[in-house]
């Protein structure tokens, strides 16, 4: 799977720099925070129509896509040490989600789980 190749390639490069003993879980949800921090930044006085044709220009969606690289590095880096399976994690909170957020209850709206109607 790609995800565990990413996940090795990361490793990898942690490991020939000598920098296992940072990437605590602590320190990793830090530094994710920074990098989507950077990344909200790029969009962050943008009107919704510039956010979504910023990849339009080839200098601001190189800064995109290395922000997003950025984050995911960092989140793989978190899972690798918190030892998350991030398929089975991801299945579990769309099955939460779905039963959460009926589809009649739900459709074409932007609501919280708190704004529906619950048995």
């Amino acid at each position: 799977m790609a995800i565990d190749r990413l996940q090795h390639m990361v490793a990898d490069f942690v490991a020939k720099r000598g920098w296992e003993q940072f990437h605590t879980p602590k320190n990793l949800v830090m530094a994710l925070t920074g990098e989507v921090g950077e990344l909200s930044e790029l969009f962050q006085w943008l009107t919704a129509e510039q956010g979504q044709t910023i990849m339009d220009d080839p200098a601001q969606r190189t800064k995109v896509e290395e922000e997003i690289a950025d984050v995911f590095i960092y989140l793989l880096r978190l899972i690798d040490i918190l030892q998350v399976d991030l398929v089975d994690a991801v299945e579990a909170k769309l099955r939460k989600n779905a039963e959460r957020y009926p589809i009649e209850q739900v459709y074409g709206r932007a609501v919280k789980y708190s704004e529906l109607e619950h048995d």
